[in-house]
């Protein structure tokens, strides 16, 4: 069994034969997750934590702000509100991020040694499959991000934007889904009268705005906990938090 991808070192690829015998008894499912050490599936954590994890949950505070300051969002009942905060926080933040121009590097988490690797699966816990940020997924943010810095939006094109991105009606089991769909083409209906009011030379403005908003879906909440957010809450759950932020007067 091949368990070293062809982009390690040479020398690595030679196991200790014992070791060898401990990992041929592992279920090959176990490992294939972690055999490749090549760019896109590098893990990776901030260069500067504390800075740019301060930059976010200020962000995200603006985020449950704007929700909380919408009247409709408060008519629907508490079921839909719920879902289409667990839904639509993760996107409704980007454009948070977008809109505040907050820009991160980040740095290759070192790879654990392969004995540690299955000393950590005979103990794991909840921790441990949890989905760790990589190369690929921060790459799809940072491209998110740079796409909407370069339409420049202006304060009124980014709140129409979130309008349309937190009333969404293809959240699955809405109850009010007809109103939620109504809500929505009202903002984009706003959201055009905008585009055109402050461009009327650019035809094809509203479309890529759209269209830019679109990459907002390919982002997982997950990787946005991991990466800006787990430094901050520890073992806590996101979600909960938001929750408390959102509902409680």
């Amino acid at each position: 069994m091949d368990i070293r991808c062809d982009c390690a070192p040479a020398e690595d690829r030679i196991l200790n034969p014992i070791l060898f015998n401990i990992l041929s008894r592992i279920d090959d499912s176990q490992l294939r997750p972690h055999r490749c050490n090549c760019e896109l599936r590098r893990t990776v954590c901030l260069k500067k934590t504390s800075e740019i994890c301060k930059a976010a949950s200020a962000v995200l505070v603006k985020t449950i702000h704007f929700m909380k300051n919408l009247p409709a969002f408060h008519q629907l009942p508490p079921e839909d509100q719920f879902s289409l905060l667990k839904s639509c926080w993760a996107p409704l933040f980007i454009l948070g991020l977008a809109q505040e121009h907050v820009d991160f590097e980040v740095t290759d988490i070192p790879a654990d040694s392969m004995l540690k690797k299955i000393l950590l699966r005979q103990h794991s816990g909840p921790e441990s499959e949890r989905e760790q940020p990589t190369m690929a997924g921060v790459s799809k943010l940072k491209s998110c991000l740079k796409k909407f810095w370069s339409l420049d939006l202006s304060p009124k094109e980014y709140a129409y934007l979130k309008g349309t991105t937190i009333f969404n009606p293809d959240v699955p089991e809405l109850k009010a889904a007809l109103f939620v769909e109504g809500l929505q083409q009202e903002a984009q209906h706003a959201l055009c009268q905008v585009v055109q009011l402050l461009h009327p030379g650019h035809q094809d403005r509203f479309a890529s705005i759209l269209l830019t908003a679109s990459m907002l879906q390919s982002i997982t909440p997950s990787l946005i906990t991991e990466l800006l957010f787990r430094p901050v809450i520890g073992q806590a759950d996101l979600l909960e938090l938001l929750v408390d932020m959102l509902f409680c007067r």
